[in-house]
């Protein structure tokens, strides 16, 4: 079974030797999107911050072959309690037309590479 690296060039750059996603032959799996833009801005608010990381899983899942139309799983984590209601303010525009809603978990964290990020998103979908 083949097995792709996913590494858009409209989306900021991995931090590291690893792939922002990876496509198999049925699923693409993305890697923790924090809110980092391509010019290296970072939102400040929570709802702004993963409106950012639900857009840089579109590009994952575009360069996969897939959409949010066929996601399966969304595991998301947010710094503190009070970020809960802007993510998911996010979460719901980004499935707004969604055909069938994926599974989702959410989790309040400690605390992420760079104190300014308060979101981090990673996503799971099918590849039609």
């Amino acid at each position: 079974m083949p097995i792709d690296s996913l590494i858009p060039d409209t989306i900021a750059a991995p931090f590291a030797r690893y792939a922002h996603g990876v496509a198999t032959e049925t699923l693409v799996l993305t890697s923790g999107q924090l809110p980092l833009a391509p010019d290296g801005t970072i939102p400040e608010d929570p709802e702004a911050q993963a409106a950012l990381c639900f857009a840089n899983i579109d590009a994952i899942l575009a360069a996969g072959g897939t959409s949010k139309h066929h996601a399966l799983r969304i595991n998301a984590y947010v710094t503190h309690r009070d970020h809960m209601q802007g993510y998911m303010a996010a979460r719901d525009a980004w499935l707004a037309d969604a055909r069938v809603l994926p599974a989702s978990t959410l989790m309040i964290v400690s605390g992420f590479t760079r104190p300014e990020f308060l979101v981090e998103v990673e996503v799971t979908a099918l590849r039609p």
